[in-house]
């Protein structure tokens, strides 16, 4: 079905209501799924909304919970998530932590006790639209054996970064560390089609088409052994500054069985005038024109930003499998 970006969010925010959730978080909630299915990013978009509720219906995520935010340090902002969705507790991070950085020149805010971090690159963008650069951590569910083993101990542990460019769009990364996003292989899943044989690997360490058995068994890291590495720093930036559940310790995100998962995530936010006096945006301009120069370069973040801008235009087309499933829980 064919819906507008604000008929998209307010299904999903009334199906959110329904269930108990509180409005400032449905809205929350649904705001973040919305965008992220206008980004193209079906995995961390719509196709959540059931898996979401049922975790609600089950007390595994807190419908009624509000973030609760302290400043141990000057610079520091620590936010209890309480056991609620990530989204109302990334939002008072965006909200609260940009004039601490304008008064520090650097700040830092650690989110614990929290759900899926969804797509981080909605949150950083958020900082660099204030001329701010940010970058921001989160661990995930186990899904990837550190390098060498078989067993599911880190999560997919995404990083994003965004910068301020001069005069255009900011410069956003977002990725996970696995070789893709676990989200894809769900929605693979979901769809009974199979995935690339270099994504995931079975329970037996081996390679697989198989998105079930894929979820069964462990992500491929990117990069290898590097990924592994990268894996672990930030499941230490993420979970460990947190207090949070390391990945292993995490239950899953795709259903409403187990308690919560209690998940981390951390911002670090820097005011670039306060290193060098001002231009970091100019320079960044000049950087992104050297790389636009060559033929087949795209800029990180240009072509999600793009796919939103039309989206708001023209809306987004809702597959019937998952319109059929959200309508389901009412």
């Amino acid at each position: 079905m064919h819906m507008t970006l604000t008929e998209a969010g307010m299904l999903v925010r009334g199906i959110f209501e329904d269930n108990g959730v509180r409005p400032s978080t449905s809205f929350s909630v649904a705001h973040a799924l919305v965008q992220a299915e206008a980004a193209g990013q079906s995995g961390h978009g719509l196709r959540r909304v059931p898996a979401y509720v049922k975790q609600v219906r089950t007390g595994k995520v807190d419908g009624q919970a509000e973030p609760i935010l302290s400043r141990p340090r000057p610079a520091v902002m620590s936010i209890d998530a309480a056991h609620g969705f990530a989204y109302p507790a990334l939002d008072l991070a965006a909200t609260e932590l940009p004039a601490i950085v304008r008064d520090q020149g650097i700040a830092f805010a650690a989110i614990g006790r929290s759900h899926h971090a969804g797509v981080m690159a909605l949150t950083v963008e958020r900082f660099a639209e204030q001329g701010l650069i940010a970058m921001m951590f989160a661990n995930a569910p186990a899904a990837m054996a550190p390098w060498g083993g078989k067993s599911p101990l880190f999560g997919t542990n995404p990083i994003a970064f965004a910068v301020p460019v001069a005069n255009a769009d900011p410069v956003v990364i977002d990725l996970a560390l696995s070789k893709v996003a676990r989200g894809k292989v769900m929605e693979a899943h979901q769809k009974g089609t199979s995935i690339p044989d270099d994504w995931a690997l079975d329970i037996d360490g081996n390679p697989t088409t198989d998105a079930a058995a894929a979820l069964k068994g462990t992500m491929a890291p990117s990069g290898g052994a590097k990924g592994a590495a990268l894996a672990l720093m930030v499941e230490i930036l993420s979970a460990g500054l947190a207090g949070a559940n390391f990945s292993y310790e995490a239950s899953s995100l795709f259903d409403e069985n187990g308690p919560p998962p209690e998940l981390g995530h951390s911002i670090i936010a820097i005011d670039p005038d306060a290193a060098n006096g001002g231009g970091t945006a100019m320079r960044m301009a000049t950087l992104a024109e050297e790389m636009a120069r060559q033929d087949g370069v795209r800029l990180p973040g240009r072509r999600g930003k793009g796919l939103r801008a039309e989206a708001l235009s023209n809306g987004i087309e809702i597959e019937d499998d998952v319109l059929k499933a959200i309508e389901a829980l009412r």
